[in-house]
């Protein structure tokens, strides 16, 4: 992490925890009528009415899942609210509050809090959810955050990962691979800045990607999407460990197999150039890179005509016999079989991705 030395310091030392978590968190309001009670007592005081409530929690550590050498804690704080998010919104359900806790170790000042809680802030902001608490603690192993999210979504509404049938299409949001790269150039471009400080790195050549992976989205956006089509999910999970992963458990989940044809991948232009430049396959990236953070999900055929010419959609294959296993049909027309060999959290071996 690169620290201007010139900068006003608070230690943590200097100032209670009560007094901390004041100052943090300060500038998060209520927008939800559903929180009636936020940060301030023992507990949050939530009220759903007639809703199911739907929650999920994700927790990001420093060294494992992000690098501060070139992860601003702004960013940081954006994409880790994402994260817990994402999963809400793979539920077809409406995200409505987060809670958040951090543990940090003293080598971070107040100021540097101040970072990370103004990504916590424009999140919130942004998706409309309330912070309704959390907890701070202090740590020995660097930085750690951990977000609770919480959403809301009438029964019959929520999807599962089980629900596909035989021949239900298999639908991805946006497009995919685009994070992992990102990752690839900032990965490549710390390693030349530890060999030369004065080298500083151009990535307006890569923007798009860098951005995929410091400042992603949740696709929050894609219920409403496909209430206005009229069209249901049959099943449904985000693109958090790589696609082959993803579409692998609503195979076992649902009980089917699956054709994903390679000629179907949503690449981004940028994506295709800059895998050209590391020489590493696209499709490999598409399918194995992971954190792209947009939607996979199933539905019935009939839905075709509805889904096919939306823009935000790609129809990417089928849902097949269960014995057919899980399968990609390559541009040659040839059967791959599908590995998942995403991005591991116990090894964080990066190179553990699939070759076709």
């Amino acid at each position: 992490m690169i620290e201007d030395k010139n900068q006003h310091r608070t230690q943590l030392s200097q100032v209670g925890e009560i007094s901390l978590i004041e100052h943090l968190t300060k500038n998060f309001g209520i927008e939800n009528p559903s929180t009636i009670k936020g940060i301030g007592d023992d507990a949050a005081v939530l009220d759903f009415k007639n809703l199911k409530t739907v929650l999920s929690t994700d927790m990001m550590v420093e060294g494992v899942h992000f690098d501060l050498a070139f992860m601003p804690l702004k960013h940081l704080g954006y994409k880790a609210v994402v994260n817990a998010l994402s999963d809400i919104a793979a539920m077809n359900a409406t995200p409505t509050q987060i809670l958040i806790s951090v543990a940090v170790s003293n080598r971070f000042p107040v100021e540097a809090l101040d970072e990370l809680f103004d990504g916590f802030t424009t999140a919130a902001n942004f998706y409309k959810v309330d912070v309704v608490g959390g907890d701070t603690t202090s740590s020995n192993k660097g930085l750690i955050l951990s977000i609770t999210a919480i959403g809301t979504a009438n029964e019959e509404d929520i999807t599962y990962r089980v629900g596909a049938a035989l021949n239900d299409l298999i639908v991805v949001t946006g497009d995919i691979g685009a994070a992992y790269m990102g990752l690839q150039v900032l990965e490549r471009e710390k390693q030349v800045f530890l060999v030369n400080p004065n080298n500083q790195p151009d990535l307006e050549p890569y923007s798009y990607l860098v951005e995929r992976q410091l400042k992603p989205e949740a696709r929050t956006d894609i219920k409403e999407l496909l209430e206005k089509m009229d069209v249901k999910p049959t099943s449904m999970i985000d693109i958090t460990d790589g696609l082959a992963s993803e579409v692998m458990h609503l195979c076992k989940q649902s009980g089917t197999g699956c054709n994903i044809y390679e000629d179907k991948l949503p690449l981004d232009p940028q994506l295709i150039n800059v895998c050209e430049e590391f020489n590493i396959n696209s499709t490999t990236v598409a399918l194995n890179g992971g954190e792209d953070y947009e939607i996979l999900f199933t539905v019935k055929m009939e839905d075709f005509d509805k889904v096919k010419h939306n823009p935000h959609l790609s129809i990417i294959g089928h849902m097949t016999d269960a014995n057919s296993g899980t399968n990609l049909v390559t541009r040659g027309n040839n059967l791959i079989s599908l590995k998942a060999r995403g991005w591991e959290a116990e090894t964080n071996d990066e190179d553990s991705q699939v070759v076709l």
